[in-house]
């Protein structure tokens, strides 16, 4: 009597553990899967998508390289941390202007020779890829109850 009640134990928990595991592979399966900032991807999504005067000029190389300037000023600003800093409780709005100043200092720091049209090119179409994949977009509207 012993080893059927216990083997109906187990019956019992591994069909409540079956429910349970195909009941979220069901709910994960209805979600869209989330986007990730890959930067490699990034680095060829903007080599593709510059314009032709800009992608005779810029190799990959240089197209990482302003990027990581990039990167690094989302960083610095606390954009990278899903647009709150520590100490802000309020989004982190970057304009255009202020990027590509900040990237043609450190361009300029590095010794490297490219232009604002090249930057402003180049970071034009990192924003495109980031609106690709749903890094970026409109701001939401909150409703009086958030």
């Amino acid at each position: 009597m012993g080893i059927f009640l216990g083997a109906l134990a187990v019956a019992a928990v591994f069909a409540i553990a079956a429910i349970v595991i195909g009941r979220e592979a069901r709910r994960l399966a209805a979600k869209a899967p989330g986007r990730v900032f890959e930067f490699e991807d990034a680095v060829a999504w903007v080599c593709d998508h510059v314009g032709p005067e800009v992608a005779a000029i810029l190799s990959p190389d240089d197209v990482r390289r302003i990027l990581n300037w990039h990167l690094e000023f989302f960083r610095i600003k606390g954009v990278s941390s899903n647009g709150h800093t520590a100490d802000a409780d309020h989004p982190v709005v970057v304009s255009g202007a202020e990027t590509v100043d900040f990237v043609l200092m450190k361009a300029e720091a590095a010794g490297s020779p490219y232009t604002p049209t090249q930057i402003h090119a180049v970071l034009d179409a990192q924003m495109g890829y980031l609106e690709d994949i749903g890094a970026v977009g409109p701001v939401e509207e909150q409703g009086p109850d958030l």
